[in-house]
């Protein structure tokens, strides 16, 4: 299969396909889950990694919804977009495509960036960080991006050096169900593909919202997991923004990116 095919694995629904897979070559989620690793400004990157994933990403800021941030992704003109999956060493690289979830919330941050001013911002799923770099970039007190990828954490390092900006801290455990942070904004995108992991992000924003008082902002084009989920009841559109044709066409044809406000009903938060 080439590298691009296992992006339709989310993109059609097959989130199932997708999970037995991880599993089978990793040993299962709850492995890989609780490999916890930090990074900070002035942490030295392995030179081995750092030169493959140089080799193999493209630096691009065309296409999408933010020029202003560059960022190393797979295109169609790198080698491992039409090599077989396995042949990537380093486990499925979903930071690698930014996705319009993604794309909407960092679009909406750096157009208004008094969403962030000041303000403490965790971007959770960070991916490749563009939307933690957004934050930075629009006068973020504090940034943290979470994502369980070790070498989601390295591209995010290099993402950053690309728009000389210093490493935010950046956190690789699973964040989710644990204790509630002390955020003032808790931005995420594209994370709700599979109804076991949109169950627990449900769960686990509604008591950021109740204890901290936590704004939180989603991004999402639309996808089937996200729209037939119970949260959708509780989300209000915030801007909705046209993808830009290459992105569309990256993205199975979907046309269209909204931020949403998650605003959880008084009774629900009691839940």
């Amino acid at each position: 299969m080439a590298f691009h095919g296992w992006k339709l694995l989310l993109l059609l629904g097959r989130q199932d396909t997708f999970t037995k897979a991880v599993r089978s070559r990793r040993g299962g989620p709850s492995l890989r889950w609780k490999r916890c690793c930090h990074w900070s400004a002035g942490k030295s990157l392995d030179p081995e990694v750092r030169a493959f994933l140089e080799e193999n990403t493209e630096v691009t800021s065309s296409g999408h919804l933010t020029p202003e941030i560059r960022l190393r992704l797979l295109t169609p003109r790198c080698r491992f977009w039409k090599e077989k999956p396995d042949l990537w060493p380093y486990g499925d690289p979903f930071w690698a495509i930014y996705w319009p979830g993604g794309q909407a919330l960092s679009r909406y941050i750096l157009d208004n960036p008094h969403v962030v001013k000041g303000r403490s911002v965790l971007d959770l799923g960070s991916g490749c960080g563009a939307t933690a770099i957004a934050a930075t970039m629009s006068g973020a007190s504090q940034v943290l991006a979470n994502d369980i990828d070790p070498i989601a954490g390295m591209a995010m390092i290099l993402n950053c050096e690309l728009n000389h900006l210093n490493p935010f801290p950046i956190t690789i455990k699973n964040i989710i169900n644990s204790e509630a942070g002390n955020w003032d904004l808790i931005v995420l995108g594209d994370m709700f593909y599979d109804e076991q992991l949109a169950d627990g992000l449900h769960h686990w924003l509604r008591k950021c919202i109740r204890i901290h008082q936590t704004e939180v902002l989603i991004g999402d084009p639309g996808r089937h997991q996200f729209l037939s989920h119970s949260i959708r009841r509780q989300l209000h559109k915030v801007i909705e923004y046209s993808l830009p044709e290459y992105t569309r066409q990256e993205n199975n044809g979907l046309t269209s990116s909204i931020v949403w406000s998650y605003q959880p009903s008084k009774s629900l938060e009691n839940c």
